[in-house]
């Protein structure tokens, strides 16, 4: 370990900045962010730091002077002139004060680390000086695992602490609760924002002296496959479930986020095949619920845009279940944009709607009037199985026979397949190639870019 790592409380503490340039003005803000009171000095300060209004900010424009030392108990260094960068380490060193020189891992006594910033909690990444900007690389893949809010929760936990003390047995029992305080309904809570609710169950809960663990369900989007696709949010959610339910458009890479000691059920669906009727899925979401378990229906795209979600919440709602709907990106979103072909353009289409080719009685029975409107885009979704029928209503209601129109295939994966046809010419093209389902239609003008636009 080159550097021991280390938490200070800079609150009212005095500390002098050398140098007025951005990088002085970015270390700067997590002085100010700290609570330190800031000397800074540099023979020429920019306008941005100029312009700052804080009472605990001394400026001083003009060359750095040793007696500036006195009564400091931190120094930061950020100029480009290598003597001054020396002497200030070795004059900081002779009165023992702790030294960063920025870019000069040999003139400093600490470092100053990546920081994520969820006060009061705090995460710093560190590499020794060696290598900030891989430190800044790690930040952000641990700021994306950290939800915004586990600060307010943190707080809440700070807030109460004492009297879970009191209420809570000392031990397994007291680390049993608050484990499941931080993971279990009232954290939930605080990371959807509802601090008030999160407040009243956590104060139920301290009068009852324990957590039980309450069952819920998450309607979580996987979005069309891609798992750089995912909401930070789907993923905390994949990680804290006990059991998951998912179907065939839920891609293995995704499925591997998974925790790993969750069941795992598949209820695949395919066109008039059906491997768990919807019906039996959403008795099988309450019964799981009921039973004290963390219930992960997760779904391929958006739970609300022909993903029966808002079937699954009916139920969970009728039966009093605790269920949270968590978006992803839906097939359409994510297939336009993997495959250059914009939903909307001012050029080509002004609209753009969604449609299902696969209704509840496996009729391909839709609004075809308003489909076959030329100047706006037409996406649908379980299409390929009713091409034939699509096609022809379409032309027979208007749209030109020549409308482009492009059928995607696994949409974002590494298997992704694209054809592109027309109304006329598209079945036989699918047959053709030999395309299969999942595939997504989108026809409209906007499909002439995709040649233009594709990765």
């Amino acid at each position: 370990m080159d550097y021991f790592p280390i938490f200070t409380n800079l609150s009212e503490k005095h500390c002098l900045l050398v140098g007025g340039g951005d990088v002085a003005e970015r270390k700067l803000s997590l002085l100010l962010d700290a609570g330190a009171r800031v000397t800074l000095v540099a023979p020429s300060i920019n306008e941005s730091i100029k312009s700052m209004n804080v009472a605990s900010l001394n400026l001083i424009e003009a060359n750095y002077n040793s007696r500036l030392m006195n009564a400091i108990d931190l120094v930061i260094v950020a100029t480009d002139d290598q003597v001054l960068n020396e002497t200030i380490s070795l004059d900081a060193a002779e009165r023992h004060i702790f030294v960063n020189v920025v870019d000069s891992p040999n003139l400093c006594t600490f470092i100053v680390p990546a920081i994520i910033d969820r006060s009061p909690v705090t995460i710093a990444v560190g590499t020794g000086g060696t290598a900030p900007v891989l430190a800044r690389l790690l930040r952000g893949k641990i700021e994306a695992l950290i939800p915004h809010r586990y600060g307010a929760l943190a707080g809440l936990a700070a807030k109460y602490r004492d009297r879970v003390k009191a209420a809570v047995p000392k031990g397994p029992s007291r680390k049993a609760f608050w484990e499941e305080v931080f993971e279990g309904d009232v954290a939930e809570q605080v990371l959807c924002g509802n601090q008030e609710a999160a407040e009243k169950q956590l104060q139920e809960l301290i009068e009852e002296g324990q957590a039980p663990q309450k069952g819920e369900v998450y309607l979580v989007g996987a979005g069309p496959g891609d798992p750089d696709l995912l909401t930070f949010r789907a993923l905390r959610l994949m990680q804290k479930a006990d059991i998951v339910i998912y179907d065939r458009l839920v891609s293995k890479d995704i499925l591997n986020l998974v925790r790993r000691d969750a069941d795992r059920m598949y209820v695949g669906k395919e066109a008039s095949n059906h491997c768990v009727p919807q019906d039996q899925i959403n008795e099988l979401l309450y019964k799981l619920a009921k039973e004290g378990k963390r219930v992960l229906r997760l779904k391929g795209g958006d739970p609300f845009i022909f993903g029966r979600g808002g079937e699954e919440a009916e139920k969970l709602f009728a039966e009093g279940i605790s269920f949270q709907v968590v978006p992803g990106i839906t097939a359409a979103s994510g297939a336009s944009t993997y495959c250059g072909i914009p939903l909307t353009h001012r050029d080509y289409a002004q609209s753009v709607t969604f449609a299902t080719g696969h209704l509840k009685n496996d009729a391909v029975d839709l609004d075809w009037p308003s489909l076959a409107r030329e100047n706006q885009t037409l996406v649908i979704y379980m299409g390929l199985g009713g091409l034939k029928i699509i096609t022809k209503q379409l032309i027979t209601h208007g749209l030109p026979a020549d409308t482009p129109v492009a059928v995607i295939y696994k949409a974002t994966q590494y298997d992704q397949r694209v054809l592109v046809s027309d109304l006329m010419q598209v079945v036989q093209k699918v047959e053709d190639e030999k395309m299969r389902p999942p595939s997504l239609l989108i026809i409209g003008q906007v499909v002439k870019l995709h040649d233009k636009l594709k990765a």
